[in-house]
């Protein structure tokens, strides 16, 4: 998502010009509530997610697992993006394949629901209904759904009062009783990257609203709880916790040093145990640094760039403690 903040990927890909800009914040304070509540160890240390697979050279971004955990969705891309899955054999991910539904319009920001039976992302696809081989001017919010044979069905543009004709929506996620979040620029007078949900009625979704959660301006990429009682999301370049609190959310907790290094970091996912974060960033500290005791060759610049610590998004793992999926 890295001129600013990741999202940027995703908006610049929009326009077929995707920058991977590394975005550096000094002097910033990470001690925070979430340190002191242990949410993650002091000593704890972020790897790389499937390196080699999943992460690679490209930017890669947004997971999401299946219920049992052997498939795993994210988003690749350079100059276009599509949702591409891998599946665990033996205990190892395999090479990972483009989605059925995916690979032709800009697809991204895969979200699967707790129970497995939908899928939903966000694409510049055209609408239903209109001519299919021209791009929708903006990012909506779609889904698919698992069919009885185990496969994914036909995309379906979710209800109209989530998806609005003057707004790009990102960054879906869904609770256990099908609860909506996402996020979207500027929408309907809201200044920034904020982010919305929406009830889901049994056949429709109520209105949007807006999420409110005290001590951050922005609030993007919001991942839900299965059941509510947390979010994780993304404001600036680092990542925060909110807890329930009656109708509303606790003030904004930042996740601290081990998470946020000051690169641009975006896309909060957690497993189902509430045992391990994954989240996208662009960050080489304590991964790859340059030898400055001499200078470069040109070989050497391509070898650098073919690391996969070159500044683009990869899909980043620590262990963190917060409450198990119901």
């Amino acid at each position: 998502m890295f001129k600013q903040a990741y999202i940027a990927i995703r908006e610049l890909i929009m326009l077929l010009a995707v920058g991977s800009v590394p975005v550096v914040i000094f002097g910033q304070d990470h001690v925070s509530m979430a340190d002191k509540r242990d949410i993650i160890d002091e000593n704890t240390v972020a790897a790389p997610f499937a390196p080699g697979v999943v992460s690679s050279k490209f930017d890669e971004w947004a997971t999401s697992f299946s219920p049992d955990e052997k498939t795993v969705y994210f988003s690749r891309g350079v100059t276009s993006s599509a949702v591409c899955f891998s599946t665990k054999r033996n205990g190892v991910w395999q090479r990972p394949q483009v989605a059925s539904f995916s690979g032709i319009w800009n697809d991204f920001d895969a979200f699967v629901s707790p129970d497995g039976s939908k899928l939903f992302f966000s694409s510049n696809r055209p609408l239903e209904g209109v001519p299919q081989d021209k791009p929708n001017a903006k990012s909506h919010l779609w889904y698919v759904e698992r069919t009885q044979d185990g496969q994914w069905g036909t995309p379906h543009h979710v209800d109209s009062g989530v998806n609005i004709s003057s707004s790009n929506d990102y960054g879906p996620s869904v609770s256990a009783k099908g609860t909506l979040y996402w996020c979207s620029r500027n929408r309907e007078g809201h200044k920034g990257m904020q982010s919305f949900y929406a009830v889901w009625l049994e056949d429709h979704y109520d209105q949007p609203k807006m999420v409110n959660v005290p001590g951050v301006e922005e609030v993007q990429d919001p991942f839900i709880a299965t059941d509510e009682r947390y979010l994780v999301f993304l404001s600036g370049n680092d990542l925060y916790i909110s807890f329930r609190q009656g109708d509303g959310w606790s003030p904004a907790e930042n996740l601290g040093s081990r998470v946020n290094t000051g690169s641009g970091n975006s896309s909060p996912y957690v497993s189902h145990d509430g045992k391990m974060l994954y989240y996208t960033s662009n960050r080489t500290e304590g991964f790859y640094k340059r030898d400055k005791n001499h200078a470069m060759s040109y070989e050497e610049l391509e070898k650098e760039y073919e690391n996969m610590f070159n500044g683009r998004g990869n899909i980043l793992m620590i262990p963190i403690h917060l409450p198990a999926g119901l």
